[in-house]
């Protein structure tokens, strides 16, 4: 049970987002990401990054900045 713990821990930190990185184009070796809030598109990232970890990392901290501004 544990581990289910913490997959619920990890979404209810970032609800009603959640975060999709995908390979651009047919080579595949450059990602973009993508944000969902209540599983609908949100917001697309408008470049795309070289490595899937950089993509989840920009893709992240706009989650962050988006959970920060919605208290305001």
């Amino acid at each position: 049970m544990p581990h289910i713990g913490g997959m619920s821990d990890t979404q209810t930190d970032t609800y009603p987002f959640s975060l999709d990185v995908e390979p651009v184009g047919e080579s595949g070796s450059l990602f973009q990401w993508s944000i969902r809030k209540h599983g609908k598109l949100h917001q697309r990232s408008d470049r795309k990054h070289p490595t899937e970890a950089k993509a989840r990392s920009h893709g992240e901290a706009e989650i962050e900045r988006l959970i920060r501004d919605r208290g305001r």
